[in-house]
C-alpha cells in the first residue's frame, strides 16, 4: 500500500489540487493507494475553493464530497509521506512530530526543487492553472521518488 497526504495552510486549494491530480496519475491502481489532505490552519469542513474544483473538472478530476480538516497526529502517524506545499509548513510539522520528520518533505522536493508551491487563494482563475500545472509538472516528475517514499516499508520505524 502507498500513502501520501498533501498539506497546505487552509486545506481549500494547492492539496486537495495535488490530492486529486495524484489520484488521477495512479487511477489504474488507485486500490493500492491512499491519497489525502490536510491544513496546517484548515477549519473543518469547508469546500474546496471554487476555482481549485473548477481546474480540476476541466482535467476530468472530481473531488467529490471533499471538505477541508486540520492536520492531526494521527492523520500525521498513518502516513507513508508527507508533502507540503511550503518550507514552513514541512519545518513546522517537523516541530510538532519529531518522531515522524522523516517522512515529511517540500512537494517541489520531488522533483528535486526547494521552492514552494504558490498559494493561488484571491486570485483569479489563471493562477490556479499555474498551480495546477505546476503541480502536475512536480507530480510526473517525482512520480517514480513519491511511489518510492510513500510504499509501505515495516522495517524502515519512523
Amino acid at each position: 500500500m502507498y500513502s501520501v497526504l498533501f498539506v497546505c495552510t487552509a486545506n481549500i486549494c494547492r492539496s486537495p489540487m495535488a490530492m486529486g491530480l495524484l489520484r488521477a496519475l495512479v487511477s489504474q491502481e488507485a486500490n493500492e493507494w491512499r491519497i489525502e489532505s490536510a491544513g496546517v490552519w484548515a477549519q473543518n469542513g469547508q469546500p474546496a475553493a471554487v476555482f481549485t474544483r473548477q481546474v480540476l473538472a476541466e482535467r476530468g478530476i472530481e473531488l467529490g464530497d471533499f471538505r477541508s480538516r486540520p492536520i492531526t497526529r494521527d492523520l500525521v502517524e498513518s502516513f507513508n509521506l508527507i508533502l507540503t506545499m511550503e518550507r514552513g509548513q514541512k519545518e513546522a510539522l517537523r516541530a510538532a512530530f519529531p518522531q515522524q520528520a522523516s517522512k515529511v518533505f517540500l512537494l517541489t522536493e520531488m522533483a528535486n526543487k526547494l521552492g514552494d508551491v504558490v498559494d493561488p487563494i484571491g486570485g483569479p482563475l489563471m493562477d490556479y492553472e499555474d498551480t495546477a500545472r505546476e503541480i502536475e509538472q512536480i507530480l510526473t516528475k517525482g512520480y517514480e521518488r513519491i511511489r518510492e517514499l510513500a510504499a509501505d516499508a515495516p522495517d524502515a520505524g519512523s
